[in-house]
């Protein structure tokens, strides 16, 4: 028997399946792939909308030295008892004011507070981004654990598949003008069934390259195999190294942190912010400088970490592997988050993620349709229904 036997519908059995694969696992999973992207999508500007809601917070008037960071941290905890810091912004400029991002475990929530280095004055406390960190939860497992952290790994899978089989399908059986045509631009003056069609055949292979990219770092982000095969892919180490840099000195004073950052910003000038991670300022005997264009929810742009001695401010060395751990982090991430290519980068994912929340509802609309025209003719064709004399 012949390989490329036809169905009964005149396809091969590899394109039938192809077909089923792209139909029926969307129309199971389509509800929460619509939730999933939709929260993606508003994410995308997460950063953006937070320093723009901070206002003339983000502003200082330059004094002649700041105040250890330190006593900053502590003047955040005074003032806002109950709120942890988890890390701070440090710009370039000198006239914005330090960022600190703080995290209430009571309440489970995330704010940020502006503050004057110079003088420790309390600017603005921004609850913002609270409502972000809740988007990112329920994008990532909808608040209820590992449970809901499956539930959507298993539609990503679907909806990477969905990009794979969907180019099968939009793939023209010959080149020519009309088949090109039909298959790269939408008839705005069709009727709505072929309007609806055009939208989820065109604007879903012109998504395709970036919703597959989305779906797929979300599962190397979600399974930790694949983030350890991403790591040994660009020569990473898969042990998570960070916990066994040197511990604080009990009773030993750490140097003061500005200088150094200053010092970061003088090597590489191109760069605007550090941000650095101060949840365990107390136990960890190491800086550790993220040094960026941007600093984001989730990433930072064009990130790269700089290890220093707290009591010498020595560079602390770090080897080829870890080094490479923490770029092929950064690069899932920014992929992820759409910083791939800084504000180009995240208006093509900020689009994509508008396009992939539509396609299961145009695509369930083609499939109704579909239905319905099917039944009306099977109607048609039972004798069933047909009336006397004909």
């Amino acid at each position: 028997m012949s390989n490329n036997r036809k169905t009964k519908k005149g396809k091969s059995f590899m394109l039938n399946l192809v077909s089923w694969l792209h139909l029926w696992p969307s129309l199971v999973s389509g509800i929460i792939l619509i939730f999933v992207c939709l929260s993606g999508t508003i994410i995308v500007y997460s950063d953006e909308i937070v320093e723009w809601t901070a206002g003339d917070a983000k502003y200082i008037e330059p004094g002649n030295k700041k105040l250890p960071l330190e006593i900053l941290m502590n003047i955040q905890k005074k003032e806002f008892p109950g709120l942890l810091p988890s890390y701070v912004l440090y710009y370039k400029d000198p006239n914005r004011a330090l960022v600190i991002n703080t995290f209430d475990p009571k309440k489970i929530a995330l704010s940020m507070v502006y503050i004057d280095p110079y003088t420790g004055k309390i600017l603005k406390h921004d609850k913002t981004i609270h409502f972000f960190f809740i988007m990112a939860h329920l994008h990532a497992h909808f608040k209820i654990g590992t449970v809901g952290g499956w539930i959507i790994a298993i539609a990503t899978v679907i909806f990477v598949i969905s990009t794979i089989t969907g180019l099968v399908l939009w793939w023209p059986k010959r080149w020519t003008k009309n088949k090109v045509k039909a298959s790269f631009t939408v008839r705005w003056k069709a009727r709505f069934k072929r309007l609806n069609y055009d939208f989820h055949n065109v604007y879903g292979f012109y998504s395709l390259i970036i919703c597959f990219i989305l779906g797929l770092s979300g599962l190397i982000l979600f399974f930790q195999p694949l983030m350890n095969i991403s790591m040994k892919a660009f020569g990473g180490t898969t042990i998570d190294w960070h916990k066994q840099l040197p511990k604080a000195i009990p009773d030993k004073e750490f140097i003061d942190s500005f200088p150094l950052m200053d010092h970061l910003f003088a090597e590489q000038p191109t760069k605007k912010v550090i941000k650095y991670w101060v949840y365990d300022y107390q136990k960890s005997g190491v800086f550790s400088f993220n040094l960026a264009d941007r600093a984001g929810i989730k990433s930072d742009e064009n990130n790269h970490t700089f290890y220093f001695d707290k009591y010498t401010g020595n560079p602390y060395p770090i080897q080829k592997q870890q080094h490479m751990h923490n770029k092929v982090e950064i690069w899932i991430w920014q992929l992820h988050m759409g910083q791939w290519w800084g504000q180009f980068g995240k208006l093509s994912t900020f689009l994509a993620g508008i396009i992939s929340t539509t396609l299961p509802i145009t695509g369930f609309l083609i499939w109704w349709g579909r239905r319905k025209k099917k039944k009306k003719k099977t109607k048609t064709q039972n004798p069933i229904f047909q009336t006397e004399g004909t």
